[in-house]
């Protein structure tokens, strides 16, 4: 299936640190809950949004985006399975 560039709004339980990084527990997307088994790269783009990297149990990448203005979305779903 490769990746999907998306922008859809998501529920995601998710604590922020002191430091400034996100701790994403969970996220639900197409009606269904995924948990986050590992988390990867952080950062921040130009527009003030900040993208967190999250693997589900099935091994698929997923890129969230938080803004205060308009909350969590899924920016890009990746469904390959990770390579070993």
């Amino acid at each position: 299936m490769g990746r999907q560039s998306l922008n859809e709004p998501t529920e995601v339980e998710a604590r922020f640190d002191a430091d400034g990084r996100v701790q994403v527990r969970s996220f639900t997307w197409q009606g269904r809950r995924w948990p986050v088994i590992s988390q990867g790269r952080q950062w921040t783009d130009e527009s003030g949004r900040r993208h967190t990297l999250v693997m589900t149990v099935r091994e698929r990448v997923y890129e969230l985006a938080y803004a205060a203005e308009t909350g969590w979305r899924i920016v890009m779903a990746s469904e390959d399975r990770l390579a070993a």
